[in-house]
């Protein structure tokens, strides 16, 4: 039972999530590094133009009349014109010397010519790009160096990086929802396999030991396998315990029959009345212990037979009508009468080794525990289904021990000096429910007891 295992997560609901979790995972990566490659792309692009800008104002320097002069292209700051208007600022140093622009964009002196050098700077809190080169002109006074800066804000730059990084996110999240629920049908997937083994095993009688031969994914296979060898080793024990019982039954019977003999012929010769009071007492002793290997016997066959059932077509009012006549010397014997009512048609699919011995514990239990000079009941109905009722005249059942009769060994409170097993109900009951049937033990308002199988 489900009840009694102790249950702790679940294999699905646990992959599912390692499964989510790891998509989680990969689409803030994915967020992450598109968002640093965008962002590199973009400064990049940023800093081409800014490049190109600069060096078109330095191109324009030299050296007239001994002066430093430069003809400033407007042209290359129109080259930075964005959507979001971002304010331009550009200097122009001679050495240290301002020439042009803004002051307090100051020049790296540490730039070498032909060369570019990116750096951030802030004006009143707003981040700008600046690039910055250097070139040596040579004039009649020496080498002059001129440094020229360009800055941009970074307006646009921040406007685009914000829509690449929501539709990034947009992306992400998609990705994560499709993720997620390929996780969810790949745990379902997986977990069904356990289900269908599951299944197998549910689906198959108490009886059915053999092995599982469908395929299974290889994570199965040694679960499967191990299942296999308990089950190999189960059936092995459970014949072994059979043969050992019916072999038990055999040769308890034969010894017991030649003793019950003897106490017989000996009781003939016995004339003190408390000799002949203990070997009646062995007599019956005897009888009930060679009634219980009968039946122990009867039962080893019914549970071996039980899991490899042989179905053919029964006629159970043929098979009653065999054993109310078998068992008449019996009945004669109490002066008990053996009625039958006999509906037909009254066939079915069934083992009828198995049905013969399961309605002869019946028949015999109702004889032996009804009255002498009374009568036994044997009625087969077909109708609204097939069944087999055995009414008897007896004590009856008590109603606190109804639900326990059938078990193995178990007998009522109230039998008296009645030999018995506490088997015949079991061998019953095992074989109906084999045979996807019912038991019910009822008792009769006249008085006496019913059980009805129900097939």
């Amino acid at each position: 039972m489900t009840s009694d295992v102790v249950v702790w997560g679940s294999l699905r609901n646990r992959l599912a999530l390692i499964l989510t979790g790891g998509a989680a995972l990969l689409a803030v990566v994915l967020f992450i590094v598109v968002r640093v490659l965008t962002a590199q792309v973009a400064q990049q692009g940023q800093d081409n133009i800014l490049k190109a800008s600069m060096s078109s104002v330095l191109d324009t320097a030299a050296i007239r009349d001994g002066q430093v002069t430069l003809d400033f292209p407007y042209s290359s700051l129109s080259m930075l014109n964005t959507e979001a208007d971002d304010r331009v600022f550009y200097a122009i140093y001679e050495d240290n010397t301002l020439l042009s622009g803004y002051d307090w964009l100051t020049s790296p002196r540490d730039v070498a010519p032909e060369s570019t050098i990116f750096e951030n700077t802030t004006l009143k809190g707003e981040v700008l790009r600046v690039a910055s080169g250097a070139r040596t002109l040579i004039g009649s006074n020496g080498p002059r160096n001129v440094f020229v800066s360009v800055a941009q804000t970074q307006d646009a730059l921040s406007n685009t990086l914000n829509a690449i990084s929501r539709n990034v996110a947009f992306l992400g999240l998609g990705f994560f929802a499709m993720s997620s629920a390929l996780a969810i049908w790949a745990a379902s997937t997986t977990s069904r396999q356990m289900r269908r083994l599951t299944s197998s095993v549910t689906r198959r009688g108490p009886q059915d030991l053999s092995r599982f031969t469908k395929p299974v994914p290889s994570e199965m296979a040694p679960l499967v396998g191990s299942l296999n060898t308990f089950m190999l080793r189960l059936d092995h024990s459970l014949t072994q315990s059979e043969d050992f019982i019916a072999e038990a039954a055999h040769r308890i019977r034969t010894p017991l029959a030649t003793v019950r003999s003897h106490a017989e012929a000996t009781l003939q010769r016995v004339d003190r009345d408390e000799n002949r009071t203990s070997l009646l007492a062995m007599v019956r002793a005897i009888d009930e212990s060679s009634r219980a290997a009968g039946q122990l016997l009867d039962h080893a066959m019914v549970t071996f037979r039980t899991g490899n059932l042989e179905m053919v077509q029964v006629d159970l009012a043929d098979l009653l009508h065999e054993l109310v006549q078998s068992m008449t010397p019996v009945a004669e014997m109490k002066d008990i009468t053996m009625t039958m009512e006999l509906e037909r048609p009254a066939t079915l699919q069934g083992d009828a080794i198995l049905l013969q011995n399961a309605l002869r514990n019946l028949i015999d239990n109702a004889l032996k525990y009804a009255p002498a000079e009374t009568g036994v009941i044997i009625k087969a109905s077909n109708s609204p289904t097939l069944s087999v009722s055995i009414y008897d005249d007896g004590p009856g059942f008590a109603v606190d021990e109804i639900e326990t009769l059938s078990g193995r060994f178990v007998r009522g409170k109230d039998m008296g000096n009645t030999i018995g097993s506490g088997l015949g109900l079991t061998i019953a009951q095992e074989v109906i429910v084999a045979h996807n049937g019912s038991m019910a033990l009822t008792n009769r308002e006249e008085g006496g007891a019913c059980v009805t199988l129900s097939f």
